[in-house]
């Protein structure tokens, strides 16, 4: 790991050309959200493949349901990234020593309550699903083996975050690559030679984990934080309290979004298996999709957040400009793909023909968020940054729970309604949050007159 910036040496973040600095930070990013893609979607591909459609639509559905537990940690671990990047911008050592102290004070608690909450209650959850009775059983299983890893997960998650903050995004690469061989070999030996179906997919996932954790705790043993962790540390009161601040309200907004999608496929759910599968291929595909965006989005959240610590918000927003461009440019070009070929994407995680269909008719709709996604996520990074993060929550719930969720209820009731005409709603929802973004971008430039000139670099 690099040393701590000081004022002899250049942090390429808050000095020299953003370009290829923000590049560099965010192509490791990419690559490591490529494989927590691959990491889930095998689960589903191999299943898919190798057992009943039952068992595929216990994965598509119990992985969304972990996914709206997992996204609590990443939101806190944005808290995190971007606290610690502002006390890193501002060179002030012993801030990023207490924010890391206090992650791990609030992650130990935040592990033990949701590993008991989703043990306890993921009857409760498949039920809520409208899982087909013939994928009940498995989806209860599954969920319940991949909680018993919560712990890892919130492992994981934590340590990158600070790897993240300090401007490296490269060992929270390798921490997930580690991950995604681990658990690829393991879904081939106990889905396709143990036919242990969801239940091998949840194990194989859980082992990955903990592998992976293991694998950065040592790397951590040889490569040491450039700050000491002292009792002082741990006792600094109002660190935790800040990372919530900036951290709930992103963790609050990705539960509650990520329930949404939950609830649109519990509507979906009631057409039947194969279109229990279909959703649940879609959002698999949305994972490998919007990787650039994504990606772009936590980096901005990092460089920005730097850059308001160093005093430079001029180049904050040159860094969101030239990241919304090269994002868009990607969007496009996944909208063409999931338009024309929208069959040819849902076939890597399911042979059959009707799951098949049923990915392709809500691709056809849903597709069009690619168009807007990429800008939108990359303002949300720029928000985080800037520590907005009530905005990004409130635009987040809006689009959510009073657009995308009614949209997909009232699309389902039109008579001989089907995927196509569900998937519309989630463009729709898309339009609102950029709207809202534009507006608040817009409001922030005019509070901020004096710094609105050109970027550097």
């Amino acid at each position: 790991m690099s040393d701590f910036p000081s004022a002899e040496r250049q942090n390429p973040f808050v000095q020299g050309p953003i370009l290829p600095a923000l590049i560099r930070f965010a192509l490791p990013l990419m690559l490591s959200l490529l494989l927590q893609a691959l990491y889930g979607g095998v689960d589903l591909a191999v299943v898919g493949r190798f057992s009943p459609t039952a068992s595929a639509a216990a994965v598509a559905t119990g992985s969304q349901v972990m996914q709206c537990a997992t996204v609590l940690i990443t939101g806190l671990t944005m808290g995190v990234t971007v606290c610690l990047g502002k006390a890193i911008g501002a060179r002030d050592r012993d801030g990023a020593a207490a924010v890391v102290a206090g992650q791990i004070r609030l992650f130990a608690l935040v592990a033990v309550v949701l590993t008991v909450v989703m043990i306890l209650f993921a009857p409760q959850a498949a039920r809520w699903m409208h899982v087909p009775e013939e994928a009940l059983e498995e989806t209860v299983r599954y969920l319940r083996i991949c909680s018993s890893g919560m712990v890892f997960i919130t492992a994981y998650n934590g340590i990158s975050g600070i790897f993240r903050g300090m401007g490296n995004s490269r060992s929270p690469f390798l921490f997930v690559l580690i991950a995604c061989v681990v658990n690829v070999v393991l879904d081939l030996l106990f889905v396709a030679v143990f036919h242990m179906a969801a239940s091998g997919a949840a194990l194989a996932t859980v082992i990955a984990q903990a592998i992976s954790v293991a694998f950065s705790a040592a790397y951590l043993r040889r490569h040491p934080l450039p700050f000491a962790l002292t009792r002082d540390c741990f006792a600094q009161k109002g660190t935790v309290r800040h990372i919530l601040k900036v951290g709930a309200p992103i963790a609050l907004q990705d539960f509650l979004v990520n329930l949404s999608f939950l609830i649109i496929t519990s509507i979906v759910n009631t057409l039947g298996l194969a279109a229990s599968a279909g959703i649940g291929v879609s959002e698999k595909l949305f994972s490998f999709l919007a990787i650039v965006p994504m990606a772009f989005m936590s980096a901005l959240s990092a460089f920005v957040a730097q850059n308001m610590g160093a005093g430079q918000p001029q180049r904050a927003r040159q860094a969101l400009r030239n990241a919304q461009g090269i994002s868009f440019a990607f969007g496009v070009a996944t909208f063409l793909l999931t338009f024309l070929a929208g069959d040819v994407l849902a076939s890597w995680f399911d042979q059959d023909p009707a799951v098949i269909a049923a990915t392709q008719q809500y691709l056809k709709s849903s597709g069009f968020e690619y168009l807007i996604t990429p800008l939108t996520f990359c303002f949300l990074g720029y928000f985080n940054g800037r520590e907005h993060t009530g905005f990004v929550m409130f635009q987040g719930l809006f689009s959510a729970f009073l657009v995308r969720v009614p949209a997909s209820y009232l699309l389902s009731r039109l008579p001989g309604a089907g995927m196509f005409t569900i998937g519309l709603a989630v463009p729709v929802s898309a339009l609102c949050s950029i709207l809202f973004c534009l507006l608040f971008f817009l409001y922030l430039q005019r509070k901020e007159p004096s710094n609105c000139g050109p970027g550097a670099g």
